[in-house]
């Protein structure tokens, strides 16, 4: 089979829902992807998603901040990895703070877990970590379907070089997971935590439903000190009770399967063009197909940065643009319709074939999120 179509041969699986790993849930476990930038600095007044692909914070009543990178310093075997850094220390926690770095699994990849049955199966996660000194964390799989959050969590200890922390979760015979495209399973590494959390009896490898046996006591404050730092890469989420190889996967392969939850068109040179095209339809509006491939998780919502980058260009011009939004016409994640208006100058004409592009700038972008 060409590359061209074993490419097209996965797209399709993505399209699907397909994990396209054959064993890792994970995706980006090797945090080669990251279209929304290698850097993002001030973190922790808010969750979200800021530098490598599928990797959320999940910050929570916390004062901390933090900034997280993409690096090329990998163990033998990786190119790149997260880095986080503490850059304002928290160091009075308070019941209900927690800070997590997370990944949400869809539960339409997650049914060979066979979760809720008496044939349930163990699963093993492994990652390489690192960190500025010594610390002590817990890594966690969390299923909420059917109303009840369950959880399952190990502690395990980060030294000043790269190691492969490798646990074992067994199977969960109680709460089967949702046959859909909604998080299923979280994979939380918890790296700051309140009493909430930590103020129950931990045990390591017991699925429960008690809030405060999440995390053990023992668990390092990441915002303990502005000098704290943690690495992590190649990140494996498998069935068994091993940890195998971990599983590289190609470049091309990678970005397919993040731009299912993210798909971003970046200026990388002055008036480069963004996305699809389309028609004016009146002097001062217009709409813009754009079809994703692969298809989106579900209806995207739009992020387009600053609006005065982007730029409707017209026979062989270009005008500035007031607003810019999904309209109602969407195809799920298969399609949308983007709706520009107040151009300046009411320039067009009704009819007029029309396209996105940025101004005179090499940072401009239109991105599409439909993040779990």
């Amino acid at each position: 089979m060409s590359k061209a179509a074993e490419l097209a041969a996965l797209i399709a699986n993505v399209n699907k829902g397909s994990s396209l790993a054959a064993k890792n849930f994970i995706i980006n476990g090797a945090q080669n992807v990251a279209q929304r930038g290698t850097s993002s600095t001030g973190i922790g007044a808010s969750s979200g998603y800021f530098t490598t692909d599928r990797m959320q914070i999940v910050s929570e009543n916390t004062a901390g901040r933090l900034t997280m990178e993409q690096v090329a310093d990998g163990p033998d075997g990786f190119a790149n990895c997260t880095k986080l850094t503490c850059t304002t220390a928290d160091t009075s926690i308070a019941s209900n703070e927690a800070l997590i770095l997370n990944q949400n699994i869809e539960g339409q990849n997650l049914q060979s877990l066979k979760k809720g049955t008496s044939d349930a199966v163990p699963v093993t996660v492994s990652f390489y970590v690192k960190a500025n000194a010594s610390a002590t964390y817990t890594i966690e799989l969390k299923s909420g379907d059917g109303g009840t959050n369950r959880m399952n969590s190990h502690e395990f200890s980060v030294t000043t070089g790269w190691t492969r922390i490798t646990k074992t979760f067994v199977g969960d015979t109680s709460q089967a997971l949702d046959d859909d495209n909604n998080t299923s399973i979280q994979f939380n590494l918890w790296l700051h935590a309140g009493s909430d959390y930590t103020g129950g009896t931990h045990t390591d490898n017991v699925w429960h439903t008690t809030n405060n046996q999440r995390v053990g006591d023992s668990n390092t404050s990441f915002f303990d000190s502005t000098s704290r730092t943690f690495f992590i890469t190649g990140i494996q989420m498998e069935i068994g009770e091993k940890a195998t190889e971990f599983e590289h996967i190609s470049p091309n392969v990678e970005i397919e399967r993040c731009k299912r939850y993210y798909t971003r068109y970046n200026s990388t040179a002055p008036y480069q063009r963004l996305g699809g095209s389309g028609f004016a339809q009146t002097t001062d509006d217009f709409g813009i197909f754009i079809k994703f491939s692969p298809e989106m998780r579900g209806v995207p919502t739009l992020d387009h940065g600053t609006l005065s980058k982007l730029q409707v260009d017209y026979r062989q011009t270009a005008a500035a643009i007031g607003s810019l939004a999904i309209d109602g016409n969407t195809d799920g994640g298969h399609s949308v319709n983007l709706s520009g208006a107040d151009v300046t100058g009411d320039p067009l004409t009704a009819g007029d074939g029309v396209l996105l592009r940025a101004n005179n700038d090499t940072d401009a972008y239109i991105a599409f999120d439909a993040e779990l």
